[in-house]
């Protein structure tokens, strides 16, 4: 079972969703790239897990329980007091993260997510926020534009915009463009677009193309990923 909840009004500015997920058996959870962070709290206790690159299959046990506050890209900032590209493709536990701390607690899922909540909100008032042209930069990139004509319209070199999509991100510009095409992809195939409408829609050359950008970033066939699988992190 997996459930995700509107973070509150005052954190829907940075925060995507808050969830919860219980594992109903032994099982393996793909979790796939979104240029996200977030953090979470599961059965071997807190730990933030960075933007990733690739597939990251996790072994989840009958009754496993996890609780999840899920950063909108290039939103962390400097919550966790380390650049994000320091934590792609990473999974750390969040007492070698000393810039955020949640106390300790061992009660049910809500109140464990209460606790994380309140932690994530204080720190966010005190600590630096995200680069403002994030968004913008993520937006453009999504669409489609080059990386050339996306640094031309922010008014920036590429090398300055390459500097500043890895220091928000984690990610450089161009793999920060195929993820968040990516993920525009399976929105658009959720609504039951056939394959090459949704080639089309989301960017790609062509629908060979699309496949093998799925399977490079998911490790498995469009097809399988849209089956009810449901996404840990």
């Amino acid at each position: 079972m997996y459930a995700e909840r509107h973070p509150g009004p005052d954190l829907v500015d940075r925060i995507a969703c808050v969830w919860h997920q219980v594992s109903e058996g032994d099982t393996t959870q793909l979790v796939v790239p979104d240029a996200c962070v977030d953090l979470v709290w599961g059965p071997g206790g807190l730990f933030v897990a960075g933007p990733d690159t690739g597939p990251e299959p996790v072994p989840m046990a009958a009754g496993d329980s996890f609780v999840g506050i899920r950063f909108r890209p290039g939103a962390a900032g400097a919550v966790f007091g380390v650049p994000i590209h320091e934590l792609r493709d990473r999974r750390v536990p969040l007492t070698a993260l000393a810039a955020l701390t949640v106390p300790a607690l061992d009660e049910a899922p809500s109140d464990r997510l209460a606790v994380m909540r309140a932690a994530v909100l204080a720190r966010l008032r005190e600590a630096p926020g995200p680069d403002p042209a994030a968004p913008d930069l993520a937006g453009a990139l999504r669409m489609g534009r080059s990386v050339r004509d996306v640094a031309w319209t922010l008014g920036l070199s590429e090398r300055q915009l390459h500097r500043r999509s890895v220091a928000s991100f984690g990610y450089s510009p161009k793999t920060l463009q195929r993820i968040t095409r990516f993920q525009r992809a399976l929105t658009l195939a959720r609504t039951g677009l056939p394959p090459a409408d949704v080639a089309a829609r989301a960017g790609y050359a062509d629908q060979a193309h699309l496949s093998h950008d799925v399977k490079r970033l998911s490790g498995v066939t469009l097809g399988r990923l849209l089956s009810p699988v449901r996404h840990l992190a």
